[in-house]
């Protein structure tokens, strides 16, 4: 029987609904057909990943711009691979997609408001969905996730790559031997200077002018608008994530409210005011900017511990996700730019210690195994992992090690800080998007063979 029609009778979805998240023993057979909605620079990179492997087809590729598409089908053929099915008629072409071709998984890489309507499409007709983040925009969206994969057994997967970072599983690992002993606080964040992202008119090969929308190219014409017309934390979970997988978030453990402020917004005005293409006559210059420069959401949990999580895209700094995780036993603070701990009983009294022997020592098995493989594989190899357990959770049809469960709980933040915001940093009770059921889930996320 066809995938789609197997899964729609109803025996998968039994079988998967009994333990989301269960480590899965066997080994899979054959290869995977991936097929692609959103082939642009982001879709692309993920593209190229799979077509290293030597257990994946690439039957058909979707996305309403030609040229990505041509790009994209290069990539393909320059592998020695068979063109694929290309889709962009409309907006609406993965849908034809899903209907029309054969596919085990898909990857989604759109902007933000397609990724819940295409994930949910997808499982609908019996295909693995890896989104990338955040998966969901609303409340509704969050609830529209998990109810699909509740009702269809078919597996979501957020694409979380930041989850795999080298010094993050590292630390992980820390946690699970009990270095910091019972954690107590942890903080983490976006902080990435998008100015030059937010307005693109192409005029150089990356940032340049200070138009978006209908006259940008790339994510200036559609994510600058969030900042236009919302207000909190607009992309989470890039530092939620990895934070999330320490504190067994769904699994043991849930988020339980959040408390969010933001400051005024100025970093987008004055960067068009200052920019050569721009200045105080630009139409650009009057625009009310709704999104705060900083916003800071203060996360409680079922266990007593606090989450602090920062937005801060929009001023002059560099790049930081800005971790800290603290316990009763000690402390690290880590980023590309600083790596300290503080052990206590271990450390000198009261001063940090650099943490690179730690890092070396609790390097995670899936590094040690497979870290040759991710070199060049995009942001320092983390995206080789994310693509990997994708892949593999497909070909086995497994359960996904990030799922419908963690896609909902981390995307809800946005909406939840948004609501905060608006009412003065009243705060906003999570939904339990597990039923429950967080209570008896065990936390395999890169546990034995768990990809």
């Amino acid at each position: 029987m066809k995938r789609r029609t197997f899964i729609r009778t109803g025996t998968v979805a039994a079988s998967t609904m009994l333990l989301p998240g269960t480590v899965y023993a066997g080994a899979g057979k054959g290869k995977a057909r991936i097929g692609f909605i959103g082939v642009g620079l982001r879709g692309r990179n993920h593209l190229n990943n799979l077509l290293l492997r030597d257990d994946v087809i690439v039957p058909a590729i979707c996305d309403i711009n030609p040229g990505a598409l041509d790009k994209a089908q290069g990539l393909i053929t320059g592998k020695g691979e068979k063109k694929a099915v290309t889709y962009g008629k409309s907006e609406f072409s993965y849908l034809d997609m899903l209907e029309n071709e054969e596919l085990d998984g898909v990857i989604i890489a759109t902007p933000w408001l397609w990724h819940t309507r295409m994930s949910v499409a997808a499982m609908k007709a019996g295909v693995y969905a890896g989104v990338e983040v955040s998966a969901a925009n609303t409340i509704e969206e969050c609830w529209d996730l998990v109810n699909t994969y509740e009702y269809t057994g078919v597996p979501v997967m957020i694409l979380e790559n930041v989850c795999y970072r080298r010094d993050v599983m590292a630390v992980l690992n820390m946690v699970r031997e009990g270095l910091f002993g019972e954690l107590i606080h942890a903080r983490c964040g976006y902080q990435h200077d998008l100015r030059e992202v937010k307005f693109n008119d192409g005029s150089q090969a990356h940032g340049g002018g200070v138009e978006f929308g209908d006259k940008a190219i790339n994510e200036a014409s559609w994510r600058t608008r969030h900042s236009l017309h919302r207000n909190g934390d607009l992309y989470p979970t890039h530092g939620v994530g990895p934070v999330a997988t320490m504190f067994d978030i769904n699994r043991g453990n849930r988020f339980t409210s959040l408390v969010s402020v933001a400051t005024k917004a100025r970093g987008l005005h004055d960067y068009i005011v200052q920019h050569p293409a721009g200045g105080e006559d630009h139409p650009n210059a009057s625009l009310d900017w709704k999104l705060g420069d900083i916003v800071s959401t203060t996360i409680t949990t079922a266990r007593g511990e606090s989450i602090i999580v920062t937005h801060d895209t929009n001023l002059p700094r560099p790049y930081s996700l800005g971790f800290r995780v603290q316990g009763t036993g000690g402390i690290t603070e880590f980023d590309y730019h600083t790596r300290r701990i503080y052990l206590e009983g271990r450390s000198p009294a009261h001063q940090w210690e650099e943490m690179n022997d730690y890092l070396e020592k609790y390097d995670h098995p899936l590094w040690q195994r497979f870290g040759e493989y991710a070199e060049g594989s995009g942001h320092g190899g983390m995206d080789f992992f994310v693509d990997n357990a994708f892949v593999e959770a497909v070909k086995r049809e497994a359960p996904v090690p990030l799922d419908a469960y963690d896609a909902a709980a981390w995307s809800a933040i946005s909406p939840l800080s948004e609501q905060s915001v608006t009412n003065n940093g009243e705060p906003q009770d999570f939904p339990d998007f597990t039923r429950g059921r967080w209570m008896s889930r065990k936390n395999n996320f890169a546990r034995g063979d768990q990809y």
